[in-house]
């Protein structure tokens, strides 16, 4: 039987499962006090009532297969946006930050489980308490493998929420835009929230919809994007948890940045007017319509498929439907999502995934170049350069630092030969290690770490490792930056913003006291030619982006046990008697993980861009 149908059949008795997990979590304990609290700004939890995607889908999902890439369910639905509170990935890294600051876990779960947490279900009880066990995610209802409609706390960023996401508080207040720090409408529409979208809908060209609506200006924005996309250390209710400290130990007093895709984007051309005249100019964008270059205009496509319509009853919307893909580059969370739930999730779910997996590669090929050139050929010397050059519209890569990086494999070949006499940056997917081969290998990364005054003979440095010289990811004690060689986008004006410049690594101007740095890297490498080596020798590049490197994983696992970090079901044992039924389940979420991570290729890299020059006869 399909499992679907089985769901259906049995959804009174899981809607009572419902009711007894919740008087669990409940009898588990409350506490009338925060002690600190992480998630002080913008709408605070309470009955608000965020519906499950599957109240979209009924409209807004697509009745046909082959209809499927060109409605919007069906395309949120392979997306990282729908599975991010089943990323095993992010359930690792939630128990290492619980472990360093204990609690910390509710800032994390209101990126990953927003409509949870929106309804007092993660660590604010929405009523003035706490629940236990909230900040490990203890008190999430239902399970990983659950469909939308029979629990929606595994379902990641829902359609409901981002549609009811306002610009501002209902007295007008603003929030820092980071972190989640949503204002959601509850009342705007006749004593009902509103469901924000793009159109008006007294347009004779749109159908009008069944349920409350409104046009907004703000979901056509970046700034919508980033609420969620800009992450920074959690601003509590006394202050940052860390502040920035410079290349020489100084406290600037500004909120460690942990991801900052929406900054670099709105420190870029593309956050301007663009001028034909080669981006000389700049005049910031005033107008909502005004827009083209805007983080929706490339993570959400317009469709041009003729089936293309905004709800399963609606006219064709061909070439004026933004699809809900929200490609990224991270292909290899995808694939651990679909084969650990797909199957239970249903068929649509496996092909929408599948989709979201392929366009995340294209947006990978798409977001960079590599040029190779002969600089010079002299008796046993070739002399090469490789140009990476960044498309996106922030920097290459972006996004989450913690074991995310993006390299330069060069080889060089004799005439004629399938072997490469000559390598740099060599990958062993066997053991997922990366090593420079003939040539120190270019790797384009963040590094962040804590600043230790005693280090380099007492002069300070920001340290990245421990003693052993193992590297280290503690997102939530960081207070510095080692590292950050990416690739600035086109327009770059961030090369003076602590929080955006690059640290290690010097890209120049544009032009001499413009501000402006270049959008590319040219990497110089000396290759040394055996004598006799048949010409002509051709260079090849590769750049190859990989979502997790074995320091990461390996560090997870191992801070998991020397912090001794129970099993899923231990520690959730007093929310959850029994546990989840997927998942983890005994072993803890980084054994879990690192287990995923040896039987699923490693987080295998993913090619970028290729290219490749020749010398002369």
């Amino acid at each position: 039987m399909d499992s679907r149908i089985s769901r259906r059949r049995g959804a009174p008795l899981a809607r009572l499962g419902r009711l007894l997990a919740a008087l669990a979590i409940l009898a588990a304990g409350t506490s009338s006090v925060l002690a600190i609290d992480f998630t002080p700004a913008g709408t605070q939890p309470g009955p608000h009532g965020v519906l499950p995607a599957s109240d979209c889908k009924s409209c807004h999902g697509a009745a046909e297969a082959a209809q499927a890439p060109s409605i919007a369910w069906n395309t949120w639905a392979g997306s990282m946006m729908a599975h991010a509170t089943r990323d095993p990935i992010f359930w690792a890294a939630l128990d290492v930050a619980n472990a360093d600051v204990p609690g910390v876990g509710d800032y994390c779960l209101r990126c990953h489980a927003p409509s949870a947490w929106m309804d007092g279900r993660v660590v604010k009880d929405g009523a003035g308490g706490t629940l236990a066990g909230g900040a490990n995610g203890c008190a999430l209802l239902g399970d990983h493998d659950d469909e939308d409609e029979f629990q929606r706390d595994f379902s990641g960023i829902s359609c409901h929420l981002c549609h009811r996401q306002t610009e501002a508080g209902p007295t007008g207040q603003v929030a820092r835009r980071e972190n989640a720090n949503l204002w959601i409408d509850d009342d705007s529409c006749g004593g009902q929230p509103c469901r924000y979208g793009p159109y008006q809908y007294s347009e004779a060209d749109v159908t009008t919809p069944p349920h409350a609506a409104a046009s907004s200006e703000f979901v056509k924005r970046s700034e919508f994007c980033g609420t969620c996309h800009d992450v920074t250390t959690p601003i509590t209710d006394t202050g940052p948890l860390r502040t920035l400290r410079n290349a020489s130990g100084v406290d600037t007093g500004i909120p460690f940045p942990v991801e900052r895709a929406y900054s670099e984007w709105k420190s870029s051309a593309y956050a301007d007017r663009l001028f034909a005249d080669g981006f000389a100019e700049y005049e910031p964008r005033t107008q909502a319509d005004r827009y083209g270059q805007t983080c929706q205009a490339c993570h959400m496509r317009s469709s041009s498929d003729a089936s293309a319509v905004a709800c399963n009853y609606g006219s064709s919307r061909t070439g004026n439907l933004p699809m809900h893909e929200f490609a990224g580059a991270n292909t290899w969370a995808l694939r651990l999502i679909r084969d650990l739930y797909g199957p239970a999730l249903g068929t649509d779910r496996v092909e929408a995934i599948d989709r979201s997996i392929q366009l995340a590669r294209q947006m990978l090929a798409a977001s960079g170049t590599v040029q190779p050139s002969i600089v010079s050929f002299a008796g046993n010397t070739l002399q090469a350069r490789v140009r990476v050059t960044n498309l996106s519209g922030h920097k290459l890569p972006t996004g989450y630092s913690e074991g995310r990086r993006m390299w330069l494999e060069v080889a060089a070949y004799a005439n004629g030969s399938a072997v490469p006499f000559w390598r740099s940056g060599t990958y062993d997917a066997a053991t997922a290690v990366l090593s420079d081969g003939d040539a120190p290998v270019k790797v384009y990364e963040v590094k962040h770490g804590r600043w230790d005054a005693a280090a380099n003979g007492g002069a300070g440095a920001c340290v990245t490792t421990d003693a052993s010289g193992d590297e280290q990811f503690h997102f939530v004690l960081n207070d510095c930056i080692a590292k950050d060689n990416r690739i600035p986008p086109l327009g770059f004006r961030g090369g003076t913003n602590p929080e955006l410049a690059p640290v290690a690594a010097t890209y120049p101007q544009t032009t001499p006291g413009s501000g402006v740095l270049v959008n590319y890297d040219d990497v110089n490498y000396t290759i040394a030619v055996p004598p006799g080596t048949a010409t002509p020798i051709e260079v090849r590049a590769t750049l190859r982006h990989q979502v997790a490197s074995r320091d990461y994983i390996e560090f997870l696992r191992d801070e998991a046990a020397r912090v001794s970090v129970p099993s899923e079901t231990a520690m959730c044992a007093a929310q959850r008697p029994g546990g989840l039924t997927t998942g983890p389940r005994n072993q803890r979420r980084a054994d879990f993980l690192y287990d995923l991570w040896t039987s699923s290729g490693r987080s295998p890299p993913e090619p970028v861009a290729t290219g490749s020059a020749q010398t002369a006869p």
